[in-house]
């Protein structure tokens, strides 16, 4: 989730009975709930660095520990050179502290799954992301909640405790809307694609349909028959929770489509508006996906797609991209917006060498 969004719901935390543990205790939930995302800094080193460390460490077990570690020292040394507290709100014990730090930066994390985008629970043990698709990185009805939760009701004590109560409510009633939302779209995914749809291809371990999603898996393969079939589908989140970006995987490419659950049913052929993107994985593409920057990319995308080109030289240019970003980073259903991020462009000669790599074009 947004960073604005994390901060809201740590102020709406400090008025339950978390809040009470005292002094400090406020400012630990909030420092803590958008500690994980200190992996900003690895942008420092460019933007391949940052998609190689993005979620990672500091949203996993070792994340926890050490952030809601760092967290409580910061606000316990705040703190004593502030003579601690009052006799109405005396300092919060350290121990205290790196406990609500530590639920703090947990919650961060436990926000952040449910996202498309997904994030790297287990890592640095494992590696690998996972993602629910039931929220978008940003949601504004979850927004909306938590400011009007924090600006009504201030005048008590009891009333900032029971609407922080309504707030959370509010918010799993949300959660729930959108998992319902979600079973409902891929339901609906068979009708929209209509007789585009092929059936499904032999079920490997990896192809298994799962609550929690999970990837980086092995680069797409053709079917041993040589026909197209069915690999998998997901519903991807937008704004509101009854539009849904359905991506269908097959063993050569992408189909594209959005379902708005408030819609009666299309006319009779609604694949007709679907877009498809062609993801043949040649030699050579595969070549280019052994860089050190492609398997960073490839480790992060979850949809990755390969379109490529030979000129008359015999170079081929692969272009690589996440199909959850097709059409653009802020919302995937609107098709003006082109630019994609997340791409990576490899040129390979006809004699395998690497030639170039460009990162984010």
């Amino acid at each position: 989730m947004d960073n604005l969004t994390h901060t809201l719901f740590a102020l709406t935390l400090a008025r339950t009975p978390l809040g009470r543990a005292g002094r400090g205790t406020t400012a630990a939930l909030v420092i803590a709930s958008n500690a994980p995302d200190v992996d900003v800094v690895t942008l420092s080193r460019g933007a391949a660095s940052y998609l190689q460390w993005h979620r990672g460490p500091t949203h996993g077990p070792v994340g926890i520990v050490g952030l809601g570690f760092a967290s409580a020292g910061a606000v316990w040394l705040w703190n004593r050179r502030r003579r601690g507290g009052t006799a109405a709100e005396p300092a919060a014990p350290f121990a205290l502290l790196v406990a609500v730090a530590a639920i703090g930066v947990l919650l961060h994390i436990l926000m952040d799954l449910p996202t498309s985008y997904g994030t790297r629970l287990l890592s640095p043990f494992d590696w690998h992301w996972f993602a629910v698709d039931w929220m978008p990185i940003i949601d504004v009805y979850l927004l909306i909640a938590l400011a009007a939760g924090l600006l009504f009701g201030r005048g008590s004590e009891a009333a900032r405790r029971r609407n922080a109560a309504i707030v959370i409510a509010l918010m799993a009633g949300n959660y729930g809307v959108r998992a319902a939302a979600h079973h409902r779209a891929l339901a609906e995914a068979p009708r929209v694609f209509g007789p585009t749809l092929p059936s499904p291809c032999a079920p490997t371990p990896e192809e298994e349909v799962r609550l929690i999603d999970r990837w980086p898996r092995p680069l797409p393969r053709t079917d041993a028959g040589g026909r197209r079939c069915l690999v998998e589908m997901a519903a991807l989140p937008s704004l509101s929770p009854f539009t849904w970006r359905i991506v269908t995987r097959t063993s050569n490419s992408y189909e594209l489509s959005t379902v708005n659950l408030l819609d009666p049913p299309a006319g009779s052929a609604p694949w007709r508006v679907n877009r498809r993107v062609p993801n043949v994985w040649t030699e050579a593409a595969r070549r280019a996906a052994e860089t050190h920057v492609a398997q960073i990319v490839l480790g992060f995308s979850r949809f990755p797609a390969v379109r490529s080109f030979v000129d008359p030289a015999g170079v081929t240019t692969a272009r690589f991209s996440d199909m959850r970003f097709a059409g653009g980073l802020i919302s995937v259903n609107q098709p003006t917006f082109r630019v994609e991020p997340f791409t990576l462009v490899v040129r390979v000669a006809a004699d395998g060498r690497i030639l170039s790599e460009a990162f984010g074009r």
